[in-house]
This record gives C-alpha cells, sequence and structure tokens, in this order.
C-alpha cells in the first residue's frame, strides 16, 4: 500500500476530500467491498464514500464503524491530524493540534489524539526479550524521590528496557499501583519473554523472578553511586519520558490517561529509527478502519485496559 514519504507527498496525496475517501476505501477494503451486515461483497457504490449492499440493502459509509465514525469533520481534516502526530519528532498536544488544524474547540483536538493513541499498542505484539532492565520511577509532582519516598502527587511507572551490546533497545512502561512483588511481577510477566536475564537493583519484591522462568541479575549500589549509575538504560528512558511529557504536553496532559500517554511514547520510542513517517501514517490508518467507535464520553470514563 503506497503512503506519503514527506511532507510534499502528504500534500500531493490527498489534495481533496475524496482523495482522503478513496484512500480510505483502499485500506479498509483492499479486495473490494464488504458488507458489515451479511458480507456480500456485491454493492452500488454512491457518493461521498456511501455504498449500498446489493444482497441485503444496508447502506453503509466507508467510516463507518471505524474511529471515523458519525464525525463532523472531513477525512481531509481527520488525514492532517494522524499526520501531524506521526511526522512531529515529539508528538502534539492537544493544544498545538488545535491551533494548527483551526479546530473549533480544545475537546475535539483532545478527543482525536486519545483516539490515535488507542491505536498504538497491537494486541500480541512481541514481548522483549535477552537483556532486559527493569526499575520504577516516579512521574509527576514536585518532590524527588522514589517509591515511598517524596511519592506524593507521582505516578509510578514501571519501565522495561532491551539492552543489546551496551545500547538500548526497545522499550515498555506501564503505570503500577505500588512496587510489590504482584505489581512488578505482572508488568514483567507481560511484557518480558521467560528465560531472558533481568537486571534489576536490590528490591526485594524482584526476588521472585528465577521462580518464574527468568535469569535474574541484580545490580546492587555501591557507596556514592546514583540511581542512573546502577541502572543506566532505565534511567536514560525515564529522563527522556519526563522531559517529554513535560516539553510537548507541559499542563495540558491528563494525569487520568497517563497509561496512553506511556502508549505513545513507547511507540514513537521504539519507532525512532524508521526512516518514513509516511509508514506510521499508514499503520494508524489501518488500525484506525479496523477500531471500534469511541466516543467523548467513553474516553473521559473507561478506564485503562488491553
Amino acid at each position: 500500500m503506497k503512503y506519503p514519504a514527506n511532507q510534499i507527498e502528504f500534500e500531493e496525496m490527498f489534495k481533496t476530500e475524496q482523495d482522503c475517501i478513496d484512500y480510505l476505501i483502499a485500506v479498509r477494503w483492499p479486495h473490494g467491498f464488504e458488507c458489515p451486515v451479511c458480507g456480500s461483497i456485491r454493492s452500488w457504490k454512491k457518493n461521498k464514500g456511501r455504498f449500498e449492499c446489493i444482497d441485503c440493502h444496508t447502506e453503509t459509509t466507508i467510516t463507518n464503524g471505524t474511529i471515523f465514525h458519525k464525525s463532523t469533520k472531513s477525512l481531509f481534516i481527520w488525514f492532517r491530524a494522524i499526520w501531524w502526530m506521526v511526522a512531529q519528532k515529539n508528538g502534539v498536544s492537544a493544544k498545538g493540534l488545535q491551533k494548527i488544524l483551526g479546530l473549533g474547540n480544545y475537546q475535539t483536538a483532545w478527543t482525536w489524539l486519545h483516539k490515535f493513541r488507542r491505536l498504538m499498542v497491537l494486541s500480541g505484539r512481541t514481548k522483549l526479550q535477552g537483556v532486559v532492565e527493569v526499575d520504577e520511577v516516579l512521574v509527576g509532582g514536585k518532590t524527588s524521590g522514589k517509591r515511598g519516598r517524596g511519592a506524593e502527587g507521582k505516578s509510578l511507572i514501571a519501565v522495561a528496557v532491551e539492552v543489546k551490546d551496551r545500547k538500548t533497545g526497545r522499550v515498555r512502561l506501564a503505570k503500577i499501583p505500588d512496587a510489590s512483588s504482584k505489581s512488578l511481577n505482572t508488568f514483567i510477566e507481560d511484557n518480558i519473554e521467560p528465560s531472558s536475564t533481568i537486571i534489576t537493583d536490590g528490591w526485594p519484591s524482584y526476588n521472585e523472578l528465577r521462580a518464574k522462568g527468568y535469569k535474574h541479575k541484580v545490580q546492587k549500589a555501591t557507596a556514592g553511586d546514583e540511581d542512573e549509575e546502577v541502572l543506566p538504560n532505565v534511567h536514560r528512558i525515564a529522563s527522556l519520558l519526563k522531559r517529554w511529557l513535560l516539553g510537548t504536553h507541559q499542563s495540558y496532559l491528563n494525569k487520568n490517561k497517563l497509561e496512553y500517554y506511556l502508549d505513545e511514547y513507547v511507540f514513537r520510542y521504539n519507532r525512532r529509527t524508521s526512516k518514513s513517517r509516511g509508514l506510521l501514517f499508514l499503520r494508524l490508518i489501518e488500525q484506525g478502519v479496523k477500531a471500534h467507535p469511541i466516543s467523548y464520553e467513553k474516553i473521559i470514563n473507561q478506564k485503562y485496559g488491553r
């Protein structure tokens, strides 16, 4: 499937609303129309992306049942929102997107970005493997500290980082309720392949890892060591994450939806070497036509879950 390599190609490919409709049709139905009700492949094509099934006479649109479902905004604007999100190295805040696209209100931009974040984690994604550093860090609040120290107003984030030839590989992040054995083991089992070598500090909650099929190496701090020296890759990621949250989202970050911002950061970091922003654009469009519609109200009230 063709995708734009850069901004100029994007503008060439999507000059009109019809260009966007045709592209979405090609992504959603690469082998031709398929009725969402009866599965028939026979249809009458109408205007503006509308189809009528010849067999059951159901009328549907190319956006029906997707993240674009019943939107009052054009695909022309939606496509530019997705492109802008993936094309910017550090992403975009809702306030920034509202200004760039001239959207009437902040809520629309905020809702769209959260819809996009829900497309960034695929079920069944490959787990981390090999040598993996794991630790917890605190994000937010005004005071420093770790675990129970200076934790007021902060969120505890579990961080796992593949280490390859002393370089940082893929990462995983998750908001966890506490630094207990149960919370940390759940994070590790969800994100790291058994038999991997996990490097941690001496926190006792990690003591069950060998029993769960992992190799476990404890990197204990010596006098004068900082956390960054004990587990350098984890703390490099933590530092970059904090700067990204502050630099891109600033005071507009919704703390109650932190998990989705973590998903966006993981998506971006793990694709940092991708040479084409256009491929990321295509991937989000592909996921967008598979995703179920979700309203602003549901985004606000829904608890995080995968």
